[in-house]
């Protein structure tokens, strides 16, 4: 067993890296990722697997109040860094502090100016009104208008705020991981979440899915501890509730998935994980928050989006193989082979594509995903050989009833909606790590390969669909 991240796994993810990058460049050469870019990615790649494999070795003693001190301080920092370096380089690439194509960020940003000097209740009102009485995506622009009223409307200050959040959020990885898989998959799952080039890429961002991503591990870790407890606690269920309201008004999915993923994970798994005691009366809370969310708009939100479910798949494909920015092909998505890619996409872009710089920036984000998801598809493994999905149901559940949501959704090779789960997928690779077996771990070379091979006929048909080669 490994309780760290070995050299084996970091050195060879690295030159596959640049083997494929390399491979890529002379395949299409004339379409060659930036050099900028190419050093953002190489830096993500580097950083991630070079300092995880420091890291989860040289963390592996300290107490585990110092463990979390490290996770929170150095992830800060990074963010911090990040959240200063993304200012000063979309300011000067793009002449505001806001990334490229940046529709939703500067729209939050926009409206949280325009709802700062109204009251509460009118601002909230406003915002539910204006996205036809619904409450899903109404959140964040509330909270940003919150911090707007408080601090002014100077962009680094909601981005810091975001740094924080960010960083703590790797402290509750850690904790949620612990819980449930032991102390070395906790440690190398927090310090992954702490380096996650995805998760530290939005803290520049004026998006919600820092909010959003933190709101999910919160309730997931206090939910966990709820269940495990042996007896029943008002305040933290209290706690819970209002977390899943907020879920609620971040991605209508989002709350519906929290609660499925609590209400099977109590009636399904093992007594030594629910413990008796509170199961009755966490079943009962559950019930009732199903029974009031589905009596109101929100169930009207939920139904829509499951009716819409395929033709909007379908309609948003379709519209983007025939946009003047769009990629022919797209048409040919189907939930049908997205499905069981789900853990794995998106595939980084490795090649020059003017329209998607924010996606040439992130590229090493993509590919540290697409390697960790070898880790991923042997904790399962590893689970249902021993028989211990049940008790790890809470994580599992959420895992594939949003992945399963978003493989049937318009946006299953959008990054940004994949954001959610990825803290929870992190924790997966860690458990893949630990108990990684011989006869498993020599996969870990073809699998590499074949990614590099994904990878290359992902860059031609990016470049084919947009008529570039």
């Amino acid at each position: 067993m490994d309780f760290y991240l070995s050299k084996y796994y970091s050195s060879k993810a690295i030159y596959f890296y640049f083997g494929t990058l390399l491979m890529v460049s002379v395949l299409f050469i004339n379409r060659l990722i930036p050099l900028h870019w190419a050093l953002m990615g190489s830096i993500e790649v580097i950083g991630f697997f070079a300092a995880a494999n420091l890291l989860t070795r040289k963390w592996a003693d300290v107490s585990a109040k110092r463990f979390e001190k490290n996770l929170f301080v150095y992830g800060l920092m990074l963010r911090v860094v990040w959240v200063i370096v993304s200012y000063i380089m979309y300011t000067q690439m793009t002449g505001k502090p806001f990334e490229f194509s940046a529709g939703d960020s500067y729209g939050y940003h926009s409206s949280a100016i325009w709802l700062k000097n109204m009251s509460f209740d009118k601002a909230w009102q406003t915002l539910v009104a204006i996205s036809g009485g619904g409450v899903s995506d109404a959140g964040y622009a509330f909270y940003l208008t919150i911090v707007y009223k408080i601090f002014g409307t100077e962009v680094m200050i909601p981005r810091l705020i975001k740094a924080v959040l960010s960083a703590y959020m790797a402290v509750l990885v850690y904790r949620l991981a612990e819980r449930n898989f032991g102390e070395d998959v906790g440690r190398i799952a927090g310090v992954f979440a702490m380096l996650m080039p995805n998760l530290i890429y939005y803290n520049g961002l004026h998006l919600k899915e820092v909010e959003m991503v933190f709101l999910t591990v919160f309730f997931l870790e206090r939910a966990d501890s709820l269940m495990r407890s042996g007896s029943v606690n008002i305040p933290k269920l209290i706690l819970v509730i209002v977390l899943a309201a907020l879920l609620f008004t971040f991605r209508t999915v989002l709350g519906v998935t929290a609660l499925f993923s609590v209400l099977t994970a109590l009636t399904l798994s093992t007594k030594r994980v629910s413990k008796a005691a509170n199961r009755g009366f966490f079943i009962l809370w559950v019930v009732i928050a199903i029974a009031y969310f589905a009596g109101g708009r929100i169930s009207s939100e939920i139904e829509e989006v499951w009716e819409s479910r395929k033709t909007n798949q379908s309609t948003s494909y379709e519209a983007r193989s025939v946009s003047r920015s769009g990629n022919v092909f797209a048409r040919y998505a189907s939930s049908s082979y997205l499905a069981p890619a789900i853990f794995v996409i998106p595939f980084p872009t490795m090649v020059n594509v003017e329209t998607q710089q924010n996606q040439m920036l992130l590229h090493g984000g993509y590919y540290v995903k697409n390697v960790l998801a070898f880790f991923v598809f042997f904790s399962l493994f590893y689970l249902f050989r021993n028989k211990k999905l049940r008790d790890h149901l809470l994580i599992l559940s959420f895992t594939f009833g949003y992945l399963a949501v978003i493989a049937f959704s318009a946006f299953a090779h959008s990054e940004r909606f994949h954001l959610p789960v990825l803290p929870l997928l992190l924790i997966l690779a860690a458990v893949g790590v630990v108990n990684m077996s011989p006869k498993f771990k020599r996969f870990y070379l073809p699998y590499l390969l074949v990614l590099g091979v994904i990878i290359l006929i992902w860059s031609w048909y990016k470049l084919a669909g947009r008529g570039l080669v």
